[in-house]
């Protein structure tokens, strides 16, 4: 589920290669008191408290099941800032989110979705995918770059599908897996949305934002799925991937956090690494948080934000 994570070329599998974000600094502890909820009809993201939260004088190491406690306290907090999370990609069915999620690679989930309309126009099954002119799809999914490298991976996972599954997207990860281009983390996203699969997605938002909540210490996606799914029961693996990324994109921004405007800043061990001043905090919020389109030009009815703009209308 793309945002910009990397630059380079990407072929095949490589498209799903995340940029290792760099070492966080060390955590300053902040005390813990329960964050104000969110109405759901009005987003807002304001700590309870306006003061900045004082770390622990002489604080002792957390133990392993307090932060289980903790982690599962986020994951409370955030269902109720966010009780909207969705994939942010358009899609209607498991062949379109197949082929979102391999072109969100490298770009952003809303050129993919002002991409797809005219994809899909043109190519709305695997079958007539497989058969394109590799020039005429180049030309149309341009936008989200690397075009030459997916229209590659988008002509063969067609091609494997028709070939290899009756022209249907498989709902095992193992099979997932062997189509060009789909790796750990599309299978997921594919898995847990179109066949209610549970899984947990790990694209750079993910991991920036487990890392400085020292959920786990570890950089590879593999590892930090497992040390993630083994705080979390399997149920909540899927909702969670949404939840923390919406987060991500929203407030806890890879360069400058918005940690004075972060309703779970008093349960997070890296605060004070953003902006802490609630009204400049305010400043840095995205899309609906900041009063602002979200990424989906079909967002569910739900969605408290206004649908983004068609290619061409931004």
């Amino acid at each position: 589920m793309g945002s910009k994570s990397g630059t380079g070329s990407a072929t095949g599998r490589e498209l799903e290669s995340e940029v290792k974000p760099k070492p966080e600094p060390e955590p300053k502890d902040a005390p813990k008191s329960k964050s104000k909820s969110t109405p759901k009809s009005k987003p807002k993201a304001t700590p309870k408290s306006e003061s900045t939260p004082k770390p622990k004088p002489n604080a002792k190491p957390e133990s392993h099941l307090a932060m289980v406690r903790r982690a599962r306290r986020i994951n409370r907090e955030l269902a109720e800032l966010y009780p909207y999370a969705h994939p942010e990609l358009d899609f209607r069915n498991a062949f379109e989110l197949l082929v979102a999620t391999v072109l969100s690679a490298q770009t952003t989930d809303l050129r993919v979705n002002q991409t797809t309309p005219a994809l899909f126009a043109a190519y709305p099954t695997p079958e007539d995918m497989a058969a394109a002119v590799p020039e005429e799809m180049e030309e149309i999914i341009r936008p989200t770059g690397f075009f030459r490298a997916k229209t590659k991976s988008l002509m063969g996972l067609s091609t494997a599908l028709r070939d290899n599954f009756d022209g249907e997207v498989p709902g095992r990860l193992e099979d997932l897996v062997t189509l060009p281009g789909v790796g750990r983390k599309t299978a997921n996203v594919v898995l847990g949305n179109a066949f209610g699969v549970p899984g947990i997605t790990v694209d750079t938002h993910f991991g920036r934002l487990v890392r400085r909540w020292k959920w786990t210490d570890q950089e590879d996606p593999v590892k930090v799925e497992a040390d993630v799914a083994a705080i979390f029961p399997k149920s909540e693996w899927t909702m969670l991937s949404h939840r923390v990324v919406f987060h991500g994109r929203r407030i806890c921004h890879a360069r400058k956090p918005a940690c004075g405007a972060c309703p779970i800043a008093p349960l997070c061990p890296s605060y004070g690494e953003g902006e802490t001043d609630p009204e400049k905090a305010r400043k840095l919020l995205k899309y609906e948080m900041g009063g602002r389109p979200g990424q989906r030009l079909s967002p569910p009815p739900d969605y408290p934000g206004a649908p983004a703009p068609a290619l061409g209308a931004e």
